[in-house]
């Protein structure tokens, strides 16, 4: 299968770790900002609601308690106790005053309207006035009469402790609900509850990453190094009346560098910096978000000049009252609202400059990047040859290269890369040095580890004598037509030996960075991609399912020749679909239009492939040589491919 160039490019990430969080309440991590006074402890709720609460419960305790004491012992009449004496029913009693506490010797019923069941312990009341010869009865009868209690109550410190027991699992569930709140729960990730200052998480003695970790990217420098240079001196600007940006916009591809940047441009100024990304800020609870920014903010102005740094925007930056507001919705545009009115209310003598990134910059809200907010727009780009060159020079300071190693010749073969890309290709290079047992890294290992990178790691995969012939055919095709065709990429290595999905790959890259296509360029591309197809179709006169990433590119590249690029007549000269309406392909035009963009896409393929099928008939002795060499040697680089197709390169580096 064909293999084009790479879509992305630019910076250089970072030679030291983003710096953690501190806690995982906070969603922004921070370098450089001085160590917070650690706070005072309060107990969740206040003192005087607990203790409030505390007396309750005892209070309630006490009278479940002093309940249950009561039903164990009834009070009954004096004669039924009377009647019990002389029948000598009593074993024992004690008397204090005119009560008295007994135990009887058998069981009796209850007395009436005392409730249910028998009872043995009682008390009653001697009448002051009752003359029964009492002491007679009791000794007559065998009755001890003993000096202490018969009904042993509990001591006032035993009923405190029962009493306090259920106070105390109280205290425990609050205060671990509170920690819950305060920590893991609705206070924290999640929570309402206020967070505590983050502290700096930066080690001391770690280098901060300024400029100079940074290339590739010295037009995005230059524009930044204003916001530099105020944040170092910002009374030359308060002299001439100039107002620093509030914000400032970092839009480019992924992985070109734009964290980067922003921390580049923190440790030029030596001021502070809080990162976070836009989706920490969003939870399920709307006004959490929102409260997270003011406290983000009120913490960069605490240590101003600082910056701040929020890292996909779009995620909630995206144009308003785009759909019914239900949930995260409303949290989303609450955030948002709370960041346009905390950018909003800079003064400029602040110090607090906020620095975003994102690489949807079409959909943010338009108050976002007005002026007075994210008046600055910064365009981060793939780097050209030169900041590739430099990009991988940083990235292999660490990394022992050998004598024959030309990083220019790296730059030169892999245009469009990022700097992410780069950084995984040094890394690559040197994980197979290790693994190959040498000391250094060999311009082998790069070759080989980009070869990883672009066209994916080899397969063991044996395949049948047939069918490897028919790739042969098949990549010969792709590089046959690459070569005859007048300005296309140059083929730098085809191969027949599986790689990811493919069984087959042909990697072509220009000789210098493209950034305008023509017509001619374009179709030559189409041509290129269908020329496996094409060769299947003259040699075998089969079509097989390799073709099928083929003609995901075709599609793609004539879809935008007609729809978006304005190289059909037909369609004429406008944007019929636009480049993000992928997935909502025809609401954006007419029914007319998309039947339109159908023909030409499809009239532009058909004479494409023609032209593929017509040019490998007539050059059919170059597509066999080519084959043959490849079936006997399985890869083929550059100068070996031509020479088997016997063709001199039409495409000369300048």
């Amino acid at each position: 299968m064909s293999a084009g160039r790479t879509a992305e490019g630019g910076l250089v990430p970072s030679p030291t770790p983003v710096p953690p969080r501190d806690r995982a309440d906070t969603p922004w991590r921070s370098e450089g900002a001085p160590p917070a006074p650690p706070p005072k402890k309060k107990m969740p709720g206040g003192w005087r609601g607990l203790i409030l609460t505390a007396l309750i419960v005892y209070l309630l305790t006490n009278l479940v308690l002093s309940f249950f004491n009561e039903g164990d012992e009834p009070t009954i009449p004096y004669t039924e106790f009377s009647k019990q004496v002389t029948s000598g029913n009593v074993s024992k009693i004690y008397s204090k005053g005119d009560a008295i506490q007994g135990e009887l010797k058998n069981k009796q019923p209850r007395p009436a309207g005392d409730g249910d069941g028998d009872y043995t312990k009682f008390t009653t009341q001697r009448p002051a006035f009752a003359d029964d010869q009492l002491w007679s009865n009791l000794t007559s009868k065998g009755v001890v009469v003993t000096a202490s209690p018969v009904v042993e109550h509990r001591s006032f410190l035993a009923n405190l402790l029962i009493s306090l027991a259920p106070m105390l699992l109280l205290v425990g569930l609050w205060v671990l609900i509170a920690r819950r709140m305060s920590g893991g729960g609705l206070g924290g990730p999640g929570g309402l509850g206020r967070k505590q200052p983050p502290k700096p998480v930066e080690l001391e003695g770690s280098k901060r990453t300024t400029f100079e970790d940074v290339a590739g990217i010295d037009e995005v420098e230059g524009e930044l190094s204003e916001v530099v240079d105020f944040l170092k001196n910002p009374e030359r600007y308060h002299r001439m009346g100039a107002r620093m940006p509030g914000g400032v916009l970092l839009a480019g591809p992924p992985g070109t560098g734009k964290t980067l940047l922003a921390r580049a441009v923190a440790g030029e100024a030596g001021v502070p910096f809080f990162s976070a990304s836009a989706s920490e800020f969003i939870e399920m609870i709307v006004g959490v978000g929102a409260s997270r920014v003011r406290e983000l903010f009120t913490e960069a102005r605490k240590v101003a000049p600082a910056i701040i740094f929020i890292d996909e925007i779009d995620t909630i930056g995206r144009a308003r009252g785009g759909g019914a507001g239900m949930g995260g919705h409303d949290e989303r545009e609450q955030t948002l609202n709370q960041i346009l009115t905390e950018m909003d209310g800079f003064s400029g003598s602040e110090g607090v400059v906020v620095i975003a990134a994102t690489n949807r910059a079409d959909v943010l809200d338009p108050a976002l990047t007005r002026p007075g907010r994210f008046d600055r727009t910064v365009v981060v780009s793939p780097p050209d040859r030169g900041g590739r060159e430099a990009i991988l020079r940083i990235h292999t300071r660490d990394i022992p290269l050998a004598q024959e190693v030309s990083l220019a010749q790296v730059a030169r073969t892999t245009p469009g890369m990022t700097g992410a890309e780069l950084a995984n290709l040094a890394n690559e290079a040197a994980l197979l040095a290790v693994k190959r047992e040498q000391k250094a890294v060999t311009q082998t290992d790069l070759s080989d580890a980009l070869e990883k990178v672009q066209l994916g790691a080899e397969r063991p995969l044996v395949m049948p004598e047939e069918e490897r012939r028919r790739t042969a055919y098949h990549e010969s095709g792709h590089a046959l037509l690459g070569m005859l065709q007048p300005g296309a990429d140059p083929v730098r290595k085809i191969t027949i030996v599986p790689r990811g999905r493919a069984l087959g790959v042909t990697l072509s890259t220009p000789d210098a960075d493209r950034y305008a296509y023509t017509e001619e360029y374009l179709r030559g591309r189409i041509i290129g991609a269908l020329g496996g197809m094409a060769a299947e179709q003259v040699v075998y006169e089969v079509i097989t399912t390799g073709a099928e990433n083929d003609l995901e590119q075709v599609t793609n590249l004539a879809r935008g020749m007609v729809a978006r690029w304005g190289m059909s007549e037909r369609v004429g000269r406008l944007t019929a679909i636009p480049s993000d309406a992928q997935s909502a392909y025809g609401l954006s035009a007419a029914p007319a239009t998309l039947d339109a963009v159908d023909a030409e896409m499809r009239r532009i393929v058909d004479e494409c492939y023609e032209s593929a099928c017509r040019l490998l008939r007539e050059n059919r002795d170059k597509l066999d040589a080519l084959a043959q060499a490849l079936l006997a040697n399985e890869t083929l680089e550059e100068a070996a491919a031509y020479e088997a197709a016997g063709i001199t390169r039409l495409s000369k580096e300048r």
